[in-house]
């Protein structure tokens, strides 16, 4: 029986989540169509709108449904009308690589050496023409929250658009739109038990926003396309379910890592989210390790080929490459027991102690 501690990257459906696409797969209608079976499509997609609409505190027109985060980010850089663009150096590679697409002139906001953004650096970056700011809530490598509150309040004063990227906060935290302060939100469904290929972008009512998808006049023609309307309803069957109370299984976990470095341990994360790095040993190493094992883990650098190279988050939080190159990511989820901290302990246990042996050779 394997140990699933990779839910940053993708977590496994939840059954809620898989009743409602099933059901919803009886359905032959198309939302756009007029007629009794697009009327009952267009019910499901509008249920599933209002659940996410009210998880998020905004009113259902301000949900845009995409393909998932990345589309979202995309939509939200790529679609917002701003003269220049600022984004932290923490950034998911979907909002850094859509602000460079642009073709706009765009600044990088430094953080601190804790993960997170230098507060007094953005305050002065904010002067000049109109910018769009775009912090995560939630750091995918490190689980640091960031805030994302104070930033749209500073920014507001220089009349600057707010985007957060929220999709590793969802289903972790308590995300509500309207507290936040931002203009924009990229959420998705994969990352707290819902389908792969469903997320959505929040838009604040007055912010004029630019298709990428053009071709019809789906999600108020900002964004065409026939909607998928059982991911969609898987999302919101997944948002619906009980947030588990895992951060007593992740300090557990942590309790055990000595002599690890954990990064961002001092400021407020995820609490289901444990970067850190074993001077000595390459991440690499570590994740095949695990996987030997029957552990599930990624790298804190993992990128979307599979392969593991230099994170740009350590890097920018100034992480000796040295301790750098050892990060690996644990990531707990809604299924995730205390039976699965006792097997990655005794993993790691094992690990360490071959690694004490081989420097005493």
């Amino acid at each position: 029986m394997r140990c699933y501690l990779d839910h940053n990257a993708t977590s496994p459906l939840r059954p809620a989540a898989r009743r409602a696409m099933l059901a919803v797969s009886e359905v032959a209608g198309n939302a756009s169509s007029i007629h009794a079976e697009g009327r009952a499509a267009r019910k499901l997609l509008d249920d599933a709108r209002d659940v996410v609409a009210k998880e998020l505190g905004v009113l259902p027109g301000m949900v845009v449904f995409t393909s998932g985060g990345s589309e979202a980010n995309n939509l939200a850089i790529k679609g917002v009308l701003v003269d220049r663009i600022l984004v932290s150096a923490i950034e998911h590679p979907s909002v850094l690589e859509a602000a460079r697409a642009t073709g706009k002139p765009v600044e990088v906001i430094p953080v601190t050496s804790e993960g997170l953004v230098d507060l007094a650096a953005l305050a002065k970056m904010l002067a000049g023409p109109k910018a769009l700011v775009s912090v995560m809530l939630a750091n995918n490598e490190t689980g640091a929250i960031q805030p994302v509150r104070e930033i749209a309040t500073l920014a507001a004063t220089h009349g600057s658009v707010v985007h957060t990227d929220a999709v590793q906060a969802l289903g972790k935290i308590n995300v509500n739109f309207g507290l936040l302060g931002v203009d924009l939100m990229s959420v998705s469904a994969h990352k707290l038990g819902g389908p792969q290929g469903s997320g959505a972008l929040i838009v604040r009512d007055e912010t004029a926003l630019e298709p990428l998808v053009h071709g019809g006049a789906q999600e108020l023609r900002r964004r065409a396309g026939t909607e998928n309307i059982a991911a969609i309803a898987g999302f919101a069957a997944a948002l619906g379910e009980k947030k588990n109370e895992i951060r007593r299984l992740r300090d557990l976990l942590e309790s055990q890592l000595e002599p690890a470095v954990i990064f961002s341990a001092d400021v407020e994360r995820l609490p289901n989210t444990t970067c850190f790095a074993a001077p000595g040993l390459l991440a690499e190493t570590l994740v095949m390790a695990f996987d030997l094992d029957g552990i599930a883990v990624s790298s804190g650098s993992a990128c979307s080929s599979g392969k593991v190279s230099r994170s740009h988050v350590l890097t920018a939080m100034g992480v000796p490459p040295e301790i750098a190159a050892g990060a690996i990511r644990v990531s707990l989820g809604w299924n995730t027991t205390e039976d699965d901290i006792a097997t990655f302990i005794a993993a790691w246990r094992r690990i360490m102690s071959r690694q004490r042996s081989k420097a005493a050779a």
